[in-house]
């Protein structure tokens, strides 16, 4: 008698070309096949919405990846040994310190003073459009915006916005799951540029702190007294600059283009501003800008009917569980008036991401400010996908406004 094998899952290539146009209909096929699918060498997709919630918080499931997975994934520079220190991929105890003292440094209160300035900011870059009746909402709003926040959060000021914007899309570069050869030199050279930058900024603030989140970084302490490293400070800045600018940039990009793309959505929102919120959750849910996250199995982890073995790597794909139907009522369909929308697209667990506040405060203010300023955001030409970064973004998105 012969047991009959048991049928492998398929494979996912995130980097083919009609996943990177729309990897929607992709997920779906993924979904019904299964709850996992084949990536690279010892590694699964988790692809429906149950099991990607489940294992978000599993704390079976880790971030800290040995050294030699981010030497094989950005080379052996400076972006390579970076990881190894900010908090997106330490693990407890390490994590649960680094995140309570840059929680206490980086908090809500922080960035609701700061919401005036990011009114200010964001009519300051739509007069232009105002102006010309038409603006490109990657180049001209979504990429400068965030960064200027950022600097405002940290006390940067502004007459070094424009020297900081290029290494900071460098620093992207670096996040890639295998940063590809000819961009290693560039991350590498943002890492260090920006660690130098930083690092010059923090000397000045020992000697006269400020309200700015570098100097909350330097000051805060835990209820043992323990405190933030000049490296930890450093390279957690580093980062936040990816973090803070990158995902809202392309979350400010895909909802500029999804209003386009439903001039319905768009009318829902003008006859009731109150909505805006919940368009926000919407865009992040629909399109979000993070599509999966990696995570090490530390511990065997049981997915479906398949044990995944310790030391293998699971890649939870947010964009698919983001639009899996067990979860979401009609997932495919944009809906800004969406009120049960528990999505994924700030992970979850430890790791859940500290800046989703930021971020929703600045497409909020972007979304409210864009909508009774203009009377009508049309497409001014086709948007065209950014095919070479490690998120899901737009290069461009032309718009048309009304006077």
């Amino acid at each position: 008698m012969t047991t009959a094998r048991t049928r492998m899952p398929p494979r996912f290539d995130a980097r083919d070309p009609a996943v990177v146009a729309d990897p929607y209909p992709t997920y779906a096929a993924l979904r019904a096949a299964g709850p996992l699918c084949r990536m690279g060498p010892g590694s699964w997709g988790v692809t429906r919405y149950a099991d990607v919630a489940r294992l978000v918080r599993d704390p079976r499931l880790g971030s800290e990846f040995p050294p030699d997975y981010h030497r094989m994934s950005a080379g052996d520079g400076p972006a390579g040994s970076f990881f190894g220190s900010i908090i997106l991929y330490r693990d407890p105890p390490e994590h649960g310190r680094l995140r309570r003292l840059m929680a206490r440094a980086f908090n809500p209160a922080l960035v609701r003073r700061l919401r005036p300035t990011i009114e200010a900011m964001v009519t300051e870059l739509l007069d232009p459009a105002e102006r010309a009746g038409r603006f490109d909402a990657v180049s001209d709003l979504a990429f400068p915006l965030p960064v200027m926040v950022v600097c405002a959060l940290m006390g940067i000021p502004p007459a070094d916005h424009e020297k900081i914007r290029p290494h900071a899309l460098d620093l992207s570069k670096a996040f890639a799951a295998i940063v590809p050869e000819q961009d290693r030199p560039a991350a590498d050279r943002a890492v260090e540029w920006l660690r130098g930058y930083l690092g010059e900024i923090l000397d000045r603030r020992r000697a006269q702190p400020g309200d700015d989140l570098l100097s909350r970084m330097l000051a805060a302490t835990d209820d043992d007294g323990a405190v933030l490293a000049a490296d930890e400070i450093v390279d957690n800045a580093v980062f936040a600059f990816f973090a803070g600018f990158e995902t809202t940039t392309n979350l400010l990009a895909t909802g500029v283009a999804a209003l386009l793309e439903h001039p319905d959505q768009q009318a829902l929102l003008r006859a009731d501003p109150t909505l805006v919120p919940r368009a926000v959750e919407e865009f992040l849910r629909y399109d979000g800008p993070i599509q999966g996250v990696a995570r090490l199995a530390r511990e065997d982890v049981t997915v479906g009917d398949r044990t995944i073995r310790a030391g293998r790597v699971l890649i939870l794909l947010l964009g698919s569980a983001n639009r899996d139907p067990e979860q979401f009522a009609d997932p495919d369909r944009l809906d800004v008036t969406r009120e049960d929308n528990p999505h994924l697209s700030f992970g979850g667990g430890i790791h859940h991401c500290l800046g989703g506040y930021l971020a929703r405060v600045e497409a909020q203010v972007t979304f409210e400010t864009l909508l009774r300023r203009f009377p009508t955001l049309t497409a001014a030409g086709p948007a065209r996908r950014q095919t070479d970064g490690t998120l899901r973004s737009y290069a461009s998105v032309p718009v048309a406004v009304g006077p």
